[in-house]
């Protein structure tokens, strides 16, 4: 039995135990939260949570005590030396608010404290998500935390959550792990703290202390809002910025609310993100920034340090000339077995294209340049590229076939001047259901190509049929490696504006296609999430830890930088075109934060405060593929 509150324009649904089961809106044909079903069940009801202290660690599910009232509900949930009281109320905002005291005649330590909030953030399908999901876009920094849940069209409404009482200072996830896979986020909870299991993340964890009757609490309030820009209208932070990352000595000014102290701006000499705070005398905000060294300079060290430490000199064959990952932590380069994320080919290319784009540049030494591509390319003939221009998936799966491989090599072959191997690739990829499939930098490469007068012909059938077979697909996109990610939206733009400036076709057959791209990313006041898009399985599949959870800044955020740097301006207003480059050099600039000042680097930033009760905030030690961050930044020419 569930009781129904109005809430605005739609509806709140509780459950006898006065938990939040469902959120609708007449827009929408869906919750904004999980359903029950294999994902999801009561345990993970909005509302629901754990707290762990220094006198033990509960969770809280159904309630002690119950009040309903014609508004809402108030909740009391006993848990040991603690009591927690909620309350709920509804109309045209939902307002809630939480409040620990300590019962005992001793203090207590929170060491974590957490809410559930299970957004329906998951791909069943294209058409299921665009049509039947959300992105969960969290900000917990503080009084200004905030949190947009957007549907994944992008169209409004959206659900805002502000805080307008205490602060948060983390969020975790629970519910990752293999058998949910890289096609659902899991539970997101939202903490007044995490010290407890993440002392250090997202610029520290305070630990609340209650002395015996002393309380803590905060409220939040939710209202729908037609766009993003219309809930921050209703927002008033402490501490904002325009721009999150400059070079090292360059100054990052800061916008401070009237009644706010702290800095009005900030600069430094040292490359590396740093945290930067306001008060109101009673509450505190923070943003994360960078500082980064000149692009030239993280290029030639990252080429030096790859040329020293990751290709596996030890063979006796041409694969010595590879590139593969190598542990930051203990010096030694991984060796893949079956675990093919980690191999000697797919996306290590990467680093291979970073060699020549720093080559063709006239950076670093060019007789090692030469020299070093000059083995790769003799390593991908002989184990990788057959003659007919099938790509093999690495030197120990020649005979698999991933098609997400096949511009990644014709890309080499082009850039080493060998024409013809780069288009008996892209043919073999099209004689194999390429057209039919996203692979990345499909359209910049066709429109290469084209140019080759004894196959120019060919090059634009392909671009415009293949961009025709996904014009056909509407929003129901065949799967890839996942359901439906940014990483299939990202390219599916790419091809059609390249088929768009071969032969324009109904500009609107783009620009209906952009909010599916923008609606993966928001505008956190952080340089690791402003403008990057939500990706939550690549720690798992590329990075040593093998941890779960939302990756920011991921490498592969760069094909949506691509889309806005490249977008027809004259689709666009002004003020659009400016949101576009400004969008674009932030995610550029954004993932510099993961290429280390010795040229080191790594392949994953797992954002949460912790995953499945794991602590994270932590960068993977594995250097392995995020080197095409700077491939895009070099090709896009904007840093």
């Amino acid at each position: 039995m569930r009781e129904t509150f109005a809430f605005g324009a739609g509806q709140v649904e509780l459950t006898e135990d006065g938990a939040v089961a469902a959120v609708l809106h007449p827009l929408r044909k869906h919750s904004m939260l999980l359903e029950d079903g294999v994902v999801h069940d009561p345990t993970h009801y909005w509302g629901k949570g754990f707290v762990i202290t220094d006198r033990g660690s509960h969770r809280f599910d159904a309630p002690d005590f119950t009040r309903w009232r014609q508004t809402g509900i108030d909740l009391l949930h006993r848990l040991g030396d603690l009591e927690l009281r909620v309350g709920r109320r509804f109309g045209e905002h939902w307002t809630e608010t939480y409040e620990v005291r300590n019962t005992a005649d001793e203090p207590v330590a929170i060491g974590s404290l957490a809410v559930s909030t299970p957004y329906r953030d998951l791909y069943s399908s294209s058409r299921e998500s665009l049509n039947g999901a959300v992105h969960a876009h969290l900000w917990t920094g503080g009084a200004d935390s905030w949190v947009w849940a957007v549907p994944m069209d992008g169209s409004g409404p959206g659900l805002g959550l502000q805080l307008t009482e205490g602060e948060l200072w983390a969020y975790s996830v629970e519910s990752r792990d293999g058998g949910t896979g890289s096609n659902i986020r899991g539970h997101l909870y939202l903490h007044a703290t995490d010290h407890a299991r993440a002392p250090h993340a997202m610029g520290g964890q305070p630990r609340i202390v209650l002395q015996p009757g002393e309380s803590h609490r905060w409220t939040w309030q939710l209202a729908w809002h037609d766009t993003l820009a219309a809930f921050h209208a209703t927002r008033e932070p402490l501490i904002d910025a325009t721009t999150l990352a400059a070079e090292i000595g360059e100054t990052i000014a800061l916008q401070l609310a009237d009644h706010a102290t702290g800095p009005a701006s900030v600069t430094s000499d040292t490359p590396g993100t740093q945290y930067v705070e306001a008060t109101d005398g009673k509450r505190t905000s923070r943003v994360n920034v960078l500082f980064h060294e000149p692009l030239r300079t993280i290029v030639e060290r990252r080429v030096r340090f790859v040329l020293d430490h990751q290709r596996p000199v030890e063979l006796s064959d041409s694969r010595r000339f590879s590139f593969v990952p190598y542990d930051t932590e203990t010096g030694l380069r991984v060796l893949s077995g079956a675990w093919r994320d980690w191999s000697d080919a797919r996306e290590r290319i990467g680093t291979a294209l970073l060699l020549q784009a720093t080559r063709d540049r006239g950076w670093g030494d060019r007789a090692e340049l030469d020299e070093a591509l000059a083995g790769y390319q003799r390593f991908v003939t002989e184990h990788l590229v057959a003659d007919d221009g099938t790509v093999a998936d690495d030197s120990l799966h020649e005979s698999h076939v991933r098609l997400y491989n096949f511009p990644w090599f014709a890309r080499f072959f082009l850039g080493q001047g060998d024409v013809k191997t780069a288009i008996r690739i892209i043919d073999r990829y099209y004689e194999l259901g390429g057209d039919h499939f996203l692979a990345f930098d499909l359209g910049p490469i066709l429109r290469e190509l084209s140019t080759v007068d004894e196959v120019s012909a060919r090059m634009r059938d392909h671009l415009a049929r293949h961009a025709r077979a996904f014009l056909d697909y509407g929003d129901d996109l065949p799967p890839h490696e996942v359901n439906y990610e940014q990483s299939m939206v990202a390219p599916l733009l790419e091809l059609l504006i390249a088929a768009h400036q071969e032969k324009p076709f109904d500009p609107t057959e783009l620009t209906k296609r952009l909010p599916w791209l923008t609606a993966f990313a928001a505008d956190q006041p952080d340089v690791r999430m402003r403008h990057v898009p939500i990706r939550h399985w690549d720690g798992y599949w590329f990075g040593l830890l093998r941890l779960w959870g939302d990756v920011f800044p991921h490498y592969w955020s760069v094909l949506s930088a691509s889309v806005y740097l490249t977008w027809p301006r004259d689709l666009v207003s002004s003020t659009e075109a400016d949101w576009l480059t400004a969008a674009g050099q932030a995610i550029l600039r954004a993932n510099l934060v993961n290429f280390h000042p010795d040229g080191s680097a790594t392949c994953a930033f797992v954002y949460p405060s912790a995953v499945n009760n794991r602590p994270a905030h932590v960068a993977d030690p594995l250097a392995n593929d995020q080197d095409w961050a700077l491939v895009y930044s070099l090709r896009l020419g904007i840093i």
